[in-house]
Formats: structure tokens, sequence, C-alpha cells
């Protein structure tokens, strides 16, 4: 089976992320939705098409992978008994 070479990951559209493992969850969300309402249009379309794109290209590696597979079916021959009394 040939490897494919794994793409670049997309990065989030989140312009400062917090790495500091002391942020509460709740200041991390409060932060992202500044952040969301405070973008410009701009931001909000290029997120989106860098959102959309990334789906893509999962589903597009998945079925890459999958199609590459070779999967074998096996079937068992069906028997039928009737039971009399």
């Amino acid at each position: 089976m040939e490897a494919h070479p794994s793409s670049p990951a997309i990065p989030s559209c989140r312009k400062k992320k917090s790495e500091d493992t002391d942020t509460s969850f709740l200041a991390d969300v409060r932060d992202h939705i500044d952040e969301f309402v405070n973008a410009s249009m701009d931001d909000h379309k290029n997120c989106f098409k860098k959102t959309i794109q990334k789906m893509f290209g999962m589903s597009k590696a998945v079925a890459e992978r999958s199609a590459g597979s070779q999967e074998v079916e096996s079937s068992l021959p069906l028997k039928t008994t009737v039971a009399t009394d």
C-alpha cells in the first residue's frame, strides 16, 4: 500500500488561544466569544473558508484511505430447516 504524505494541519482561526494551563475553561470561552464578536466580516469569511477546506480535506483523506484498502466480502450459504411436530 502506498503511503500518502499528510497535509499540514490548518491552524485554528483563533488569534490569541491561551496556552496557559491555569486559564479556566470559562475564561477561555469568554475570550473566544469576545474574539468572535469583535472580528471583522473578512475574518469571519476567511475562517469559514479555512474550516470548509479543512473538512473537505479530512473527508478526502478518509475516502482515499478507505479506497486504498481492499475489503474481502465473504458469505456463508443459508441453510433452512423446517421443524415438524
